[in-house]
């Protein structure tokens, strides 16, 4: 199997945690999607990454999916929970630190716009939902250790990964310490973990 992925991307970063968790043998290929021979268009249409190529030559896309199928490759530490009400608590703690995430990352490429072609609103609107989003996370978490049943699991490793690159682009305006002390607390656990030192974002 092979990883299409770019570095900073939160959403590649999930899965490759993933991988590493599960210990999951994953040849990772580093990809430019603005690059005229990049691959990722002749595995998934949309253009985006991560995707996983498999050895049949098939690919699954988007993280989530490949989250997933990675997860239930082997037996070993499931971090998605077999019981249904576990599984989708897990499941809407995922999707909320994605949906946070995309709105981080709406924030980001509209900001890359010249200022005069920049919105705004459309700035304010994507922060509300950012700022919106990390209270509700902030608060459920609460002073438990873990985002569901005291157990680390995909739940956190989104979290992780959207804090991960809230961190990277979004420094200035956003003080995970002083607004939102519970994710600093997970965070801080979560970076003792082996598999995501070895996914830092890289900030360029």
């Amino acid at each position: 199997m092979k990883l299409l992925y770019t570095v900073n991307s939160p959403y590649a970063r999930k899965v490759r945690i993933v991988a590493a968790e599960k210990h999951i043998d994953v040849q990772l290929q580093e990809v430019v999607l603005s690059a005229p021979d990049c691959p990722v268009k002749d595995y998934n249409p949309l253009g985006k990454v991560p995707v996983l190529i498999l050895a049949d030559g098939d690919s699954l896309y988007d993280s989530r999916v490949i989250a997933e199928y990675f997860d239930n490759r082997t037996p070993l530490a499931h971090l998605i929970p077999k019981d249904n009400g576990a599984k989708s608590a897990v499941r809407r703690w995922e999707a909320l630190a994605d949906g946070v995430c995309d709105a981080a990352v709406a924030v980001m490429l509209e900001q890359r716009k010249p200022q005069p072609m920049q919105d705004a609103a459309f700035i304010d609107k994507q922060m509300d939902k950012v700022t919106r989003g990390l209270t509700v996370l902030n608060n459920d978490l609460g002073q438990n250790k873990w985002c569901v049943d005291d157990a680390f699991s995909l739940a956190d490793i989104a979290v992780g990964c959207t804090l991960g690159y809230l961190g990277l682009r979004f420094s200035q305006v956003i003080n995970l310490a002083e607004d939102y002390a519970n994710l600093d607390r997970l965070q801080a656990s979560l970076l003792q973990r082996q598999s995501f030192k070895d996914t830092l974002p890289v900030a360029n």
